[in-house]
């Protein structure tokens, strides 16, 4: 079957992208025009030109193109529209790596706090989505809470017709408005009321507007819009070693409103793609940066205040934009100078200049938090990960300096890049890639220094402490809490009742890890000292001085990796 005019001009437009010319541009320019005047009557086809017109607004080659770009993203919810007026099948447009297109909704299971924060920002775009909900039974738990006599059906009846309860009760309200009050005003705790809510398993719809969308989100940050007038930098010109060591000069911490905001976008970006990650929906607004580098490319860099942090992990999450364009985010969990990296670069965009973002990101991180080595989780190189496999993630990292934990996985290296170096045909097999991906990789400025994390994972320190608590304690969390906290006053010779809550906190998650440290009476008074000084610094305005803290502490860092290892 020969292809229409309009899905034979969408092929063109996504093979133009990539080529940066005079006559590229002009000959996009042209494609551009021709595709306002024509119909698109399928699903794919649209998505694809969507898809390929972001693209070029994250890599323009010209203002025309940049202004021809937005105008059709602009009314890009009326060709949604026509095809569901044409009853076609829009389900490949529910897929995460297309969700979010102006004109569609998303329907999922939202947490508590994105639903809060939904409610709070969109709350006339929002819905409970009925169609999708599959166990009334989970509400029998909670509803009684805030409805009077619920449990005279709940407790002994069949078939309670629960959205009739809900009708009653509101009185008009949305009924995701009137029950997220109705949870907000529990006499509970914040993680209860999450728990609680969580519990029912709500699916919630929310149609965005159009500067919420995947469509026509962008950054306010004012920075000049990057052309592209060369060639993308492809990943065997980027040197991670050298990108990393260079320093980052233009950073700036907003104001909490302007935090404030870079999190409702950081919100919307994620949420529009199924995703939530939790530095953005607990993200501090006080503790934002905005970092701008070069060809574009803007990071907001967000940190979590001191109630939603990580026992000993200090986190940071940023979300990268290019050109204003929401390209991808990165996390990062660090502990002395080792930090564990996610990294995600949407769909769409990784024909971009993948590595040499991720070599700037990496670089950032580095800069503000004093880290040296990075380290991968299996699971971002392939690890009952479909995607990594097939993306070949084992080879893009290592291509860039990382290397595998695992002493055997490394041979294995060796011998595969002998067999790709020998002929240009050779591929790595699906089933050895598997096997790469089954040890995490590292990549250290200090090779030597940084082999001593190969064995480490934190999860290893948090078994060691319940199978103290299990033996010493008989399985009595606040009783070893108590204990532990008594003995590392007693080493330290500090009194901690001195503290605020929240460092005090830190202290007894401290304690209850220092307490399966052998030769902590050893330590010299100054140790000592610093150990409080990295719980104070824990719980402080920033975990980037936290972090600055425990890399002073040697001795600190060698218990941490051994009671991880």
């Amino acid at each position: 079957m020969s292809r229409s005019l309009n899905e034979r001009l969408v092929e063109q437009l996504s093979l133009l992208k990539s080529e940066f010319s005079s006559a590229s541009a002009r000959r996009i320019t042209s494609i551009l025009g021709q595709l306002r005047r024509l119909i698109i009557r399928d699903a794919e086809t649209l998505t694809r030109y969507h898809e390929t017109l972001l693209f070029l607004r994250a890599y323009p080659q010209t203002g025309p193109i940049v202004r021809s770009v937005e105008a059709e993203l602009r009314n890009f919810h009326r060709r949604v529209e026509f095809l569901r007026e044409q009853e076609v099948d829009l389900s490949h447009m529910e897929h995460p790596e297309m969700s979010g297109i102006s004109g569609h909704s998303v329907s999922d299971t939202f947490s508590f706090e994105i639903v809060r924060w939904l409610v709070a920002k969109h709350a006339n775009e929002i819905s409970l989505d009925w169609d999708w909900f599959d166990s009334e039974n989970r509400l029998a738990d909670a509803w009684p809470r805030f409805m009077p006599l619920m449990e005279e059906d709940t407790f002994v009846e069949a078939n309670i017709p629960y959205r009739e309860w809900l009708r009653r009760a509101r009185n008009g309200t949305a009924e995701i408005r009137w029950l997220i009050s109705r949870f907000d005003k529990l006499l509970v705790s914040e993680r209860e009321k999450a728990e609680l809510y969580n519990a029912q398993q709500l699916y919630v719809r929310w149609t965005p507007p159009y500067r919420s969308t995947r469509t026509g989100l962008r950054s306010p940050d004012n920075h000049a819009i990057f052309y592209q007038r060369g060639p993308l930098i492809r990943r065997r010109e980027v040197h991670l070693d050298i990108e990393v060591s260079k320093p980052v000069r233009n950073i700036e911490l907003l104001s909490p409103t302007e935090g404030s905001r870079a999190l409702d976008l950081a919100r919307e970006a994620s949420t529009v793609r199924y995703r939530e990650l939790y530095g953005f929906t607990h993200g501090d607004p006080g503790c934002v940066l905005r970092v701008s580098l070069d060809r574009g490319l803007i990071l907001h860099v967000v940190g979590l205040p001191p109630e939603r942090r990580l026992p000993l992990r200090a986190y940071h999450a940023a979300m990268i934009y290019r050109n204003s364009v929401p390209v991808g985010y990165f996390e990062g969990l660090s502990l002395c100078d080792r930090m564990e990296s996610g990294f995600n670069l949407y769909y769409t965009f990784r024909e971009g200049e993948t590595a040499w973002l991720y070599a700037q990101t990496l670089k950032v991180m580095r800069y503000l938090t004093g880290v040296s080595a990075f380290s991968l989780d299996p699971y971002q190189i392939g690890y009952e990960n479909k995607e990594g496999i097939e993306s070949g993630a084992f080879w893009f990292y290592r291509k860039l300096g990382f290397r595998s934990t695992d002493a055997a996985l490394r041979q294995l290296t060796a011998s595969e890049e002998k067999k790709l170096a020998s002929t240009g045909k050779y591929r790595t097999s699906e089933r050895t890639l598997r096997r790469l991906a089954q040890a995490p990789m590292i990549c250290g400025l200090d090779e030597q220094r940084h082999s001593d994390w190969d064995r480490f994972h934190i999860r290893n320190i948090g078994m060691r402490v319940q199978k103290k608590m299990a033996e010493a304690y008989k399985g009595d969390a606040a009783l070893m809490r108590t204990k532990s906290v008594k003995f590392m006053e007693s080493r330290l010779s500090f009194d901690s009742s001195v503290l605020n809550r929240s460092q005090q906190r830190v202290f007894a998650d401290f304690a209850v890890v220092l307490s399966l440290v052998g030769d902590l009476r050893n330590w010299n008074d100054q140790e000592k000292q610093q150990v409080v000084s990295i719980i104070r610094a824990k719980a402080g305005v920033d975990e980037r001085r936290y972090l600055r803290e425990l890399q002073k502490h040697d001795k600190l860092r060698r218990a941490l990796i051994g009671l991880g290892s």
